[in-house]
């Protein structure tokens, strides 16, 4: 067996959060610091290149490739449930979109006793990432790590949408990320010059020179071994070599909600019955591991259009498609620079809701799922998701064998408020396509069909047209019960060198894309790992 020695950190996942904590504990030239990737290097041409998570959902290069469980909510049907297995994890695949959530998120973590977690207290970590292109105020911050910029598209068909939004009193904004994110504007993204910035670009490069930073790839961690009631090592093979770490520090989980509920299983750590069932001799009972799965369901109602130019058209013939490459080429703009969703719209399907409750991803486009031609008629696609779903799912092990997928049940639409925020949200689709900004275009609704009207038709809807939208969270919950997973630093229930550090920590999830709020919790949790290394010296 190789042995990789020994580190005062060694962190598993080189994801969003991976990447930062690899760079702010590495700042420290006291300390070795260790990052594992199951995946390989972001050297993939169409990690860069913002149209390119066409070619990366769904392709082992870089991404696990799994599957869902059939849900009762999708009435019956499995969906592809991507996640990054390369460096970079899902900042190399994601939709770029910058996005924080509302204040009202982060107060309701303190309010559930999280102190700490606060929007105020928060803030400061979201600007210490942030290099935004335009704006240095109370609110936003250039010069770090994470570079923010506009979308270089316009589409006259997404400003007919917005202007047919605030016929219906969803007001314009020019900003999502001030706390409340009502409103309509093109998204924000994290890219540069028409590139993607993802977390390799942001924060593993400027520390890739200090010489107490090491980075594996292809490096998957089968199983934490204790010793003393503590992490003492880690079994993992790297490029098929089976080999051994010593954790002479903290063991920091960063493999996201999918795979740190994994390795804790896998190590013993979780609910018994479930464990045993897998094979797996149980070592610590916690039963909420891998419980509380939360996910944003995005409906995806898809309208046919006239008179207006859409992606459907243009990329139907050769000539359409050289003239959208060279345009890149030229410029890096236009479709090959576009995020998967382009304009969003933050809206309330009831006014009784205190903040937007919905979210549309919308687009000039549609197609019957990702990874699948576009329509062969000219069509836009209004994706629509409730921000707070109320259902809750889980992620757990069948097997010991690290190289099975978990099963991941969202248990979408189990919960009767999600069905109602459901079939609201296919009506406020319907009355914006029906408001006068859009009447020019035509729109005739091709998905989920004119024909479902009632309540229970509408939900049956939903669940033929849901699916994922890439958000799953909270599957080791943070809070201060002791059914929690982890606490308020990030320190998992009942031992001293383990923390979780990644977006299954979320107590609920963020009312919006989770990119950036993952990016937060690693800024905040490396301080929190520095801070307390301090009073122990």
């Amino acid at each position: 067996m190789r042995d990789l020695g020994a580190w005062d950190y060694v962190i598993v996942g080189a994801g969003t959060a991976g990447c930062v904590l690899a760079n702010r504990l590495s700042e420290d030239p006291d300390v070795r610091v260790l990052l594992l990737e199951a995946g390989k290097r972001d050297n993939y041409l169409w990690v860069h290149i913002p149209v390119g998570y066409l070619y990366c959902i769904g392709n082992p290069r870089v991404d696990w490739g799994f599957k869902t469980a059939p849900d009762d909510g999708l009435n019956g049907r499995s969906l592809v449930y991507p996640r990054g297995k390369v460096l970079g994890g899902c900042s190399s695949i994601n939709g770029m979109i910058y996005m924080r959530g509302q204040a009202r998120d982060y107060n309701h973590w303190r309010q559930l006793g999280l102190t700490g977690w606060g929007w105020d207290d928060v803030l400061p970590y979201f600007k210490k990432s942030e290099d935004h292109y335009a704006w240095d105020n109370e609110l936003h911050a250039q010069g770090g790590n994470l570079r923010v910029e506009k979308q270089r598209i316009n589409w006259e068909l997404l400003n007919a949408f917005r202007d047919a939004c605030e016929q219906l009193g969803i007001p314009k904004t020019e900003d999502f990320n001030g706390g409340d994110n009502l409103g309509s504007a093109y998204f924000q993204v994290t890219q540069k010059s028409g590139f993607r910035w993802n977390g390799v670009k942001a924060f593993l490069k400027p520390a890739q020179g200090r010489p107490n930073l090491q980075v594996l790839t292809e490096a998957h961690v089968s199983r934490i071994v204790f010793e003393d009631g503590r992490a003492g090592s880690l079994e993992l093979d790297v490029a098929g070599e089976a080999s051994k770490v010593t954790i002479d520090g903290e063991l920091l989980l960063s493999s996201g909600a999918i795979g740190s509920p994994q390795l804790l299983e896998l190590s013993g750590i979780g609910n018994p019955e479930i464990l045993k069932k897998a094979g797996i001799e149980p070592f610590r009972e916690m039963r909420n591991v891998g419980e509380n799965l939360q996910d944003h369901l995005q409906l995806r109602p898809v309208f046919k259009v006239k008179n207006a130019a859409t992606m459907n058209m243009m990329a139907s013939t050769w000539t359409g498609k050289a003239k959208i490459g060279l345009e890149y080429l030229l410029k890096r703009s236009g479709p090959m620079a576009m995020a998967p969703s382009q304009l969003g719209v933050f809206a309330k399907t009831d006014p009784s809701f205190e903040t937007a409750n919905v979210q549309y991803h919308v687009q000039p486009l549609s197609l019957p799922k990702f990874g699948e031609p576009l329509h062969p008629f000219p069509a836009m696609t209004a994706s629509v998701c409730n921000l707070r779903p109320e259902s809750r799912g889980h992620v757990h092990i069948t097997s010991p064998n690290k190289s099975d997928q978990p099963e991941i049940l969202p248990k979408y639409l189990s919960a009767e408020a999600d069905k109602r925020v459901a079939a609201d949200a296919i009506r406020l689709t319907r009355r914006i396509m029906a408001a006068p900004a859009m009447k020019p275009y035509q729109p005739e609704e091709f998905l989920p069909g004119p024909d479902y009207t009632s309540e229970e038709e509408l939900v049956t809807a939903a669940g033929n047209i849901g699916t994922t939208i890439f958000h799953p969270v909270s599957t080791c919950r943070m809070g201060v019960d002791e059914a929690s997973v982890v606490d308020g630093r990030l320190r998992l229930r009942g031992f001293d060198n383990i923390r979780v550090v990644d977006a299954s920590v979320m107590p609920t999830i963020s009312s919006g894309n989770t990119n950036a709020p993952t990016v937060m919790i690693a800024e905040k949790g490396a301080d929190m790992i520095k801070e307390d290394r301090k009073a122990l010296a």
